[in-house]
């Protein structure tokens, strides 16, 4: 898994218009990775319309914001459009950006075979290294939005 001080790993995935994005096409600016387990979940909706009411001060800071989980760019359409997300959302159906940066949870709700993200949040910074890394082992738990921004800022 990816720790503070790493280097961030480049990946191309496609977002929920089926366009593929390259990490690395955003470098020069400070980006937020914010895997979550699951479009249209209770928790995963919160937080990610969290994401979405603070965008304006993350453009203020020049950083962008990207959604990522295992869910298939279609899900994740609808879940953009139904909550009026403003950054892009990541497609990772073969789990392998999650694997390298957070990790799975297994049999999520208990249903056995089903993998998904954790909810976890990286931050990078400009000059490509981990800021900030946030990984939760309990998929109820959201990040602090606050120590977040405060990163951010302290990066600009």
């Amino acid at each position: 898994m990816i720790r503070v001080n790493d280097m961030a790993v480049d990946f191309v995935l496609p977002d929920q218009n089926l366009n593929l994005k390259r990490l690395s096409d955003f470098s020069g600016n400070n980006i937020v990775l914010a895997f979550f387990p699951g479009a249209f979940t209770s928790v995963c909706t919160k937080e990610m319309c969290t994401f979405r009411d603070s965008m304006a001060k993350f453009n203020k800071i020049n950083a962008k914001v990207f959604g990522i989980s295992v869910d298939p760019p279609f899900a994740l359409n609808a879940f953009a459009k139904s909550n009026n997300l403003n950054f892009d959302l990541l497609s990772d159906f073969s789990k392998s950006v999650s694997r390298t940066y957070c990790g799975l949870h297994r049999n999520f709700a208990k249903i056995a075979g089903l993998e998904t993200a954790k909810r976890s949040v990286f931050v990078i910074g400009k000059d490509w290294l981990i800021k900030y890394s946030w990984i939760s082992e309990d998929p109820s738990i959201e990040p602090n939005y606050a120590e977040i921004e405060k990163v951010l800022q302290n990066f600009q």
